[in-house]
């Protein structure tokens, strides 16, 4: 009765989002897309999924749910906390806790951590924030002599963008700099050879940057023994912000659950902004199919009630849009 009574505050779509393969539909393992336009009440609606699965017998331990920011996967924690508590009556200060959510990256460095004997890294290994990861690439090009060439070389910052877009797209470095960074072609052999140098100066100190907590992750899913082991450990993975992830994170989500069974994705082809990030909208438009080699195409649920603005502003708003 409590989660009915916490499912009645959801309209129709989001509540058979909240509700996919639970219950009635407990036989239905398919991978679950919902796209959900601005104000739709998606953060609810993955809440209120999440609450669904626990009150339904799911355990905490066993759900992984990934979030594009630090502060993202704060917030739906606490939603999550709120609902499942209205769920199962429970004293707000009792919500079980998830302790597989977090950010793409934070979660990886902890699986990176505690298999990293298995794949050969160091327990210890240390992580490279932005500045730090700048500052070795300044190193390692003036090591090469690229700090002092008659035309002037790309600097620091630029010089990891481009490596971060390689690592993120899984283009080519020729395609990389053709698309994005055209003023630096020039210097593709130089920046191969800056690359292979930085990638040795990191493994020399026993270091990761934000880069490698993805590619690394990745690489060790790639390994069949892994990467059965690990996706064992879960029986839900969910997404939030689909739309914001790049090639190398939908890599790991299929890694994880390459049948797509416990898989729920959210998010709005309308609102990929982080392309200048890697992340590409075309993982959100190609999850539908995804997984269907394996046998589950995934089921669509698409929320189009907007709970934030007026008819009029969506009028104009999905002029521009279309446009």
């Amino acid at each position: 009765p409590l989660l009915d009574a916490a499912l009645a505050a959801l309209n129709d779509d989001q509540r058979s989002a909240a509700l996919h393969g639970v219950r009635d539909g407990s036989a239905d393992r398919r991978p679950l897309l919902v796209v959900a336009g601005a104000g739709s009440g998606k953060t609810s609606t993955l809440a209120h999924r999440v609450a669904c699965l626990i009150a339904e017998g799911a355990n905490p331990q066993r759900l992984m749910l990934l979030t594009f920011s630090r502060r993202a996967a704060q917030d739906m924690e606490r939603r999550v906390g709120q609902v499942v508590c209205q769920v199962l009556g429970l004293d707000s200060r009792a919500a079980p806790a998830l302790p597989w959510a977090g950010t793409f990256h934070g979660v990886g460095a902890r699986l990176l951590r505690e298999y990293a004997a298995q794949i050969g890294l160091a327990e210890n290994f240390t992580i490279h924030d932005r500045s730090d990861a700048e500052d070795t690439m300044a190193l390692v090009r003036h090591e090469l002599g690229f700090s002092s060439t008659a035309q002037r070389f790309p600097m620091k910052g630029t010089c990891l963008s481009i490596y971060s877009r390689v690592v993120n797209t899984r283009a080519s470095l020729h395609d990389v700099l053709a698309s994005a960074f055209p003023w630096c072609a020039a210097w593709e052999e130089e920046l191969k050879r800056l690359f292979g140098a930085y990638v040795e100066a990191k493994q020399q100190q026993n270091v990761l940057d934000y880069d490698d907590l993805l590619l690394c992750w990745s690489e060790m899913m790639g390994e069949p023994s892994l990467a059965a082991e690990i996706g064992a450990r879960f029986d839900h993975v969910l997404v939030d912000e689909y739309q914001d992830t790049n090639r190398l994170q939908a890599e790991i989500l299929v890694r994880l659950k390459p049948d797509g069974a416990g898989v729920t994705a959210v998010g709005d082809d309308a609102q990929s902004i982080y392309s200048f990030r890697g992340a590409t909208v075309r993982n959100i438009l190609e999850f539908p199919a995804q997984f269907a080699s394996n046998g589950r195409a995934a089921r669509v649920v698409t929320l189009e009630r907007n709970y934030r603005s007026t008819q009029p502003i969506l009028d104009v708003s999905n002029a521009v849009i279309a446009a």
